[in-house]
């Protein structure tokens, strides 16, 4: 339960926790600029910019489809409630955060089950007055467990925006299709899906330098085409929004991206390429930069 997840002993979220192995959801907290990650994590990090320098753009900019997408869902779309699976750690703009200063009742659960993940937790649950926020320790490989805890807090007689950012890539075919056809059949009409993904089709030669060192490190790391992409929308009924599968910084953008951190150049000279990452501008992106498929879509 997400009271339950809350009230784990910090001494066995410290015993789940492997520092000798990098995780997704900690390797992405790295290349965001974070803090809450491990050397390891930096090590995975710092092999993804040696393999392709720009590398950042891909997280940043699939970090900005998440506040995009989730503001329009919110201020246009209806949607007050959210399921958001596979997490990470927080950050700013979480999509509590967004959905409530748009929605001030909405209703957002957040799913992981990495143990720091957990461990901030609480950093997430700060839902306003009115609205709700919770979060499930699941694996998304256990849509059911997801879906019966998430009806303690979202009503799925009413929409509701499943989002699905960063996770599918590192999932398997035969895994990844029944889990979202799963997801998609428990909610109602009116849903929505928020889907992001790593592709080849873009820039094949760098995004596959990356892969290279995340699989060395035991990550599975599934690189799909715009047609597969498409799949999770179409192979469950759900009519894709405008203007459909498209690179990340093509979706909608709205002149709002996030300026970076500032810093004197003396200083910045100092830093290695993964602590420079919170003081680039991601705003001198181009279509040469990103390997990130996004998309939304609804249930009618």
């Amino acid at each position: 339960m997400p009271g339950d997840a809350l009230g784990q002993d910090p001494a066995e979220l410290r015993r789940r926790i492997d520092t000798t192995k990098a995780h997704p959801a900690r390797v992405y907290d790295v290349l965001l600029g974070g803090k809450d990650n491990y050397p390891v994590d930096r090590n995975a990090a710092a092999a993804a910019l040696a393999a392709n320098p720009r590398g950042y753009l891909d997280v940043r900019h699939n970090r900005d489809f998440l506040r995009r997408a989730v503001t329009a869902l919110a201020s246009e779309g209806g949607i007050r409630q959210f399921l958001d699976i596979g997490t990470g750690l927080p950050t700013q703009e979480n999509v509590h955060q967004i959905a409530q200063r748009i929605t001030p009742d909405a209703r957002v659960v957040y799913v992981d089950n990495d143990p720091v993940v957990l461990a901030h937790a609480r950093a997430l649950l700060t839902s306003g007055p009115e609205g709700r926020t919770d979060y499930i320790d699941a694996d998304f490989k256990e849509p059911k467990q997801i879906l019966e805890q998430a009806v303690e807090t979202i009503d799925f007689e009413q929409p509701v925006a499943l989002v699905l950012v960063a996770i599918l890539h590192f999932v398997e075919d035969a895994e990844a299709y029944p889990i979202v056809r799963g997801l998609v059949d428990a909610l109602p009409s009116g849903s929505r899906l928020v889907l992001s993904h790593l592709t080849e089709d873009l820039n094949a030669e760098d995004i596959r330098a990356v892969q290279r060192t995340f699989t060395a490190r035991g990550f599975t790391f599934v690189l799909r085409s715009k047609a597969e992409v498409e799949r999770f929308f179409t192979e469950n009924g759900l009519v894709l929004d405008e203007p459909g599968v498209v690179p990340a910084h093509h979706w909608h953008p709205d002149g709002n991206t996030p300026a970076p951190e500032t810093a004197e150049p003396a200083f910045l000279a100092t830093l290695d390429a993964v602590d420079k990452v919170r003081y680039l501008d991601i705003n001198d992106v181009t279509d040469a930069d990103i390997n990130v498929y996004v998309a939304t879509g609804v249930k009618p």
